[in-house]
């Protein structure tokens, strides 16, 4: 996908972005996207980013894969039908078990960012009920695609 500059320049560091449209059923009777929407959006990013990295391949056999341990999301601007938003995501922290990842929802319409959020991930046994550690594959796909190493 091509973004204009400026929305450009509103993912730039997020190495996973997806496009998404505003539908009109996202919007609530105060006539803007409802809070629960963008973090849909969030999930999608997250699913994009996990297969990215090997992160979901292993769960049909191996049962690990990503489980969502918190999330938060800060609005910025109201969004509105119809337009079109640019979901990024990155990873800013490894640690034994755990991400932290940031998003970003960025609207074409207003050509701003509408809303943030950080969610933290867990590398999770659904078999075993657990979390497991980051597996050494999946924290040095992550560290060729943010194009950085983590502590």
């Amino acid at each position: 996908m091509t973004l204009e500059p400026d929305l450009a320049g509103l993912v730039a560091g997020f190495p996973v972005v997806i496009e998404i449209p505003v539908w009109w059923g996202d919007q609530d009777a105060f006539g803007h996207v409802n809070n629960a929407v963008p973090l849909k959006w969030f999930e999608s990013a997250r699913i994009a980013y996990a297969g990215r990295i090997g992160l979901s391949h292993g769960m049909p056999t191996h049962r690990v894969g990503p489980i969502l341990a918190s999330i938060r999301a800060d609005y910025r601007a109201q969004l509105r039908f119809p337009d079109t938003v640019y979901v990024g995501a990155r990873i800013t922290k490894i640690g034994r078990t755990s991400m932290t990842m940031d998003h970003v929802a960025v609207s074409r319409e207003l050509k701003a960012v509408a809303v943030e959020g950080t969610s933290t991930l867990v590398v999770f046994d659904y078999a075993a009920n657990r979390p497991e550690p980051v597996p050494v594959p999946v924290r040095a796909a992550i560290e060729t695609l943010e194009g950085r190493a983590f502590a």
